[in-house]
C-alpha cells in the first residue's frame, strides 16, 4: 500500500480524477434533458479521455482526442442540432421499469468481469523511455505513406462545410 503523498499515490489520485470526469461527462451526456446538455456532457467526457491520453505518457494522442473528438466532432453536432428543424423534437416514451437496473446490472457484471481479467493478466513492466522518434514518425508517414488519405479527408471537411454554409443561407425551411 503507498501512502497517498508520495509520486504514486498521488499518481492514482490524478487517474481517477480522470475517470471521475468521464463517469461525470457520461452520466452528463446520457441524463441531459436538452441535446446541448448532453454535448457538453459528451465534450467533458473526451476531456477526461484525453487527460488519461496525457497521463498514461502519450500527449501526442492527448493532443488530438481535444482537437479531433473534444472539439471537432462537439461543434459538428452542435452545428446540427441549430441546423436542425425545432419542430423535429419528439418526446420519448416512458421506458420499461426494469430497464434502468437491468443497465445497471449489466454495467456492475461488465466491470466485474473486467475488473477480473486485469487482475488475472501478467502486465509486461511499464517502459522507462518513451520512443523519442514517435512524433517525427507519425509526421512522416502523414506526408509521405498517407498523403493522399490526409488529402481526401481535408476534401470531405471542406465539401461538408460548403454544405453547412449553403443550408443554413436557404434557411431551414426552404430546402
Amino acid at each position: 500500500m503507498t501512502p497517498l503523498l508520495s509520486v504514486e499515490g498521488l499518481a492514482g489520485v490524478v487517474f481517477l480524477g480522470f475517470v471521475l470526469i468521464i463517469i461525470l461527462g457520461a452520466l452528463v451526456a446520457t441524463h441531459a434533458a436538452t441535446l446541448i446538455r448532453a454535448v457538453s456532457g459528451l465534450a467533458l467526457c473526451l476531456v477526461g479521455v484525453a487527460g488519461v491520453y496525457y497521463f498514461l505518457g502519450s500527449p501526442f494522442l492527448a493532443l488530438m482526442q481535444l482537437l479531433i473528438y473534444a472539439g471537432a466532432v462537439c461543434v459538428a453536432i452542435i452545428f446540427a442540432v441549430m441546423l436542425a428543424e425545432p419542430q423535429g423534437v419528439k418526446k420519448f416514451k416512458k421506458m420499461h421499469p426494469l430497464a434502468g437496473p437491468g443497465a445497471i446490472a449489466a454495467g456492475v457484471l461488465m466491470a466485474w468481469g473486467l475488473a477480473a481479467l486485469a487482475f488475472k493478466t501478467s502486465w509486461p513492466e511499464a517502459a522507462t523511455r518513451l520512443n523519442p522518434g514517435a512524433l517525427e514518425d507519425v509526421g512522416r508517414a502523414m506526408m509521405t505513406t498517407f498523403v493522399v488519405s490526409f488529402e481526401l479527408i481535408s476534401l470531405i471537411l471542406l465539401v461538408a462545410i460548403i454544405g453547412s454554409l449553403v443550408l443554413g443561407r436557404r434557411g431551414r425551411s426552404k430546402v
